[in-house]
């Protein structure tokens, strides 16, 4: 029994203006015509968050988790600052990098959050001013900047549906040039080709994640 692979764009019933792009395919992967493809992010690697300083008024101390970070960690600083002093007590604002507030962390009850920490009370009760900083680093996976295949379970932005292979692609021996429809253009869903085990609610995500690079699959 002979079975006809995909063809090149066979998967494509429209494009638009600028629908394709040059990219490349990260060395080990094979890839077909059709297949939905997702992009390896920087800042998606190792998290470090550094040991904390403190300014103001107060000598308890903030203790970090193990991980001290929780989902959705943005890289830069977080500031904890006092919002309520009391005796022996106190209410920090937990400050994220980009100026949102990710919460309220309480002197004594264990913050967990984007950044996960206690403080402590000390002899000194925290007073105006007071003001903890953590430092966030975020590491670039191996293969930033790559596509490969999608695949739900990662957690490197390859489990994000970013675009579909224009041809058939081996990329067995090394990164190779490749070329990918990533914006404006109408899909055949039917020649889509999504990883094995992939989930129907997992599928919806892609799919509407595709849509929203105006990557329609009909």
């Amino acid at each position: 029994v002979l079975t006809e692979g995909r063809h090149t764009a066979e998967h494509i019933l429209e494009e638009g203006v600028n629908a394709r792009k040059s990219i490349t395919l990260l060395a080990g992967e094979v890839v077909v015509a059709g297949q939905v493809l997702g992009k390896i992010l920087a800042d998606r690697g190792a998290v470090t968050v550094g040991a904390p300083a403190f300014t103001g008024t107060g000598d308890g101390a903030l203790t970090k988790a193990d991980p001290a970070y929780g989902a959705g960690v943005q890289e830069g600083t977080y500031k904890v600052r006092l919002v309520e002093a009391g005796a022996n007590a106190g209410q920090f604002a937990v400050i994220r990098p980009d100026g949102t507030i990710d919460g309220l962390a309480a002197v004594g009850v264990a913050y967990d959050g984007q950044v996960k920490f206690t403080i402590a009370d000390g002899a000194t009760d925290f007073a105006a001013a007071a003001e903890f900083t953590l430092a966030v680093t975020l590491a670039d996976p191996a293969g930033a900047g790559k596509w490969k295949g999608l695949d739900p379970a990662a957690v490197d932005g390859s489990e994000i549906a970013a675009g579909v292979a224009y041809g058939n692609y081996d990329a067995t021996g090394a990164d190779i040039q490749v070329v990918a429809s990533v914006r404006n253009s109408r899909l055949v869903a039917a020649s889509l080709t999504w990883p094995a085990g992939i989930t129907a609610d997992q599928k919806a995500a892609a799919l509407a994640e595709l849509d929203a690079l105006n990557l329609v699959a009909n």
